[in-house]
Formats: C-alpha cells, structure tokens, sequence
C-alpha cells in the first residue's frame, strides 16, 4: 500500500471509529479537552522512546502521536471548522514560510543567523495575528506548556529582542546572584512567600544557562532524574547485600552507600 492510500485508509477508519450509530462508543463521545491527556501522554511516550533508543517501540509510538492529529482533525470537520487537508497544507505553507533560506532565496546561514530569522519571522506572524487584538509578547506561548519548557520560550522571546546575556558566562553569574538571594530569604524564613519566589527565580535562572549552551532544560531534568533514580537504586542493592534495609538504615548509611556506588570501580 502506497502513502497515500494508507493516509486515506486511516481517516476512513477515524471516521468510522466516530460514526454516532455504529463507531466505537468510546471514540464517539470524546471531545477536544477530553484527548488532550492523552496527546500529552502520547508525545512523552515519544520522548521516551527516544531517550532509550527503542526505535522498533517509536515507530507504534508515532502511529499513536499521529492518531491524536487526526482524531482533532476529524472533531475539527465534523464542527465546520477545517479538516486534515486544511492541516497539512497550513504546516507546508508554515514551513514554506519559516525557511526563506531553502525554499526563497537558496543561502547558507549559521545556526545562530537561522535562529535570528526564525524569531523575526515569528515575531512578523504574531504582529499580523494581533492586528486586531491586544498585542502580547506571550500570546503563542500555551499556558500549560511544562514551566521549564515555557521559561526557555520566554526567554528565548526575549533574546530576540536583544535582551540577553551575550554568554553563558553572564547567565551563569546570574544563577550564583540567585544562589545568593536564596540563602539570604531561606536564613529570614525557609517557609515565606519570598523564599518560595527566590527559589523560582533561581530556576528562572538555570533554564537561562541551559538555553545558552544549547540544551533543552526539560531534557536535562528527565536525564538528571533517570541518574539520580538509577543511583538510588544501586544504593538499594548496595545496603541489601549487606543485610541492611532502606526503610531500617540511617541517613548517614545511605549516604555512605551512595559515595561508595560512585567511586569509579
């Protein structure tokens, strides 16, 4: 079966799946706010899989993500509003649009000029978008995007508009000042409102430092978190083989296991 018969099978079975008389009755009474958290679910399975490098697992992975697209799509036409042609072409038109360096005038950029034109060109399509509406800065950042995600964006908004440190090294100053501020609020009151904003500007702060150096602050977390968790279990096994417990062994225990599971072997 060519592409585009097999594209054309799979919205016939989305339309069938949503027929109201003979579909799937779980398929037919769902709405748009009722996939979405299955569209988030969907795409960290994605991440996952790439993460762990199972790329037998991400071709079913994607199939999944995808059925979310086309699901939307279909709730989409049967309300009027478009459908998955209208889709596809907004995304060509889109990606058309955003790479005059392929597809207008054929020119080798670096990555940091790509980067430039990409927010230029964005900041152009949220003009155009708010000819008739109150202008913001943020209006195509989501609300609920995940907070690391979000301050990356926004700081990146911000760079496109000048306002940034021209290194690494000005961004990282930045997170010692916080580093600062943090004990000074945490030696007031470890519990106040003030120490709580100090520890989420020194977060601000980080993602800052990641975003100058290239890296995707959502990324390094989940590898920071599969380290500490993968650690924490070598701690485990550490304590069990000789004969102690987490729940019985005292911090000080644990906290020599996990110096002795680190030492190089």
């Amino acid at each position: 079966m060519n592409q585009q018969n097999a594209l054309s099978e799979l919205l016939t079975i989305m339309a069938k799946l949503r027929d109201p008389k003979t579909g799937c009755p779980w398929d037919v009474k769902q709405d748009f706010k009722s996939i979405v958290p299955h569209t988030i679910e969907e795409a960290y399975e994605v991440a996952d899989c790439i993460e762990q490098g199972d790329f037998s697992e991400l071709k079913t992975e994607l199939g999944d993500l995808l059925f979310q697209v086309i699901f939307y799509a279909q709730l989409a036409q049967e309300q009027g509003l478009f459908d998955f042609h209208d889709v596809v072409q907004g995304l060509n038109d889109k990606l058309i649009r955003r790479h005059p360096h392929v597809f207008a005038k054929q020119q080798s950029l670096t990555d940091e000029q790509i980067a430039q034109q990409w927010q230029a060109i964005k900041a152009q399509e949220r003009k155009e978008k708010a000819a008739n509406a109150t202008p913001s800065l943020w209006q195509d950042i989501p609300a609920n995007l995940p907070s690391l995600s979000k301050a990356k964006k926004i700081q990146q908004r911000v760079a496109g508009l000048g306002f940034d440190w021209p290194s690494y090294h000005g961004a990282l100053d930045k997170v010692a000042e916080e580093v600062d501020e943090v004990k000074e609020a945490l030696a007031v009151d470890p519990h106040s409102a003030h120490s709580a904003e100090e520890v989420g500007d020194l977060l601000f702060a980080t993602v800052n430092v990641a975003r100058h150096i290239k890296r995707d602050p959502e990324q390094l977390l989940r590898a920071a978190n599969d380290k500490f968790s993968v650690r924490f279990e070598k701690v485990q096994a550490y304590l069990t083989e000789r004969g102690q417990s987490l729940d019985s062994a005292t911090l000080e225990q644990m906290d020599a296991a996990w110096e002795a599971i680190k030492k190089p072997v």
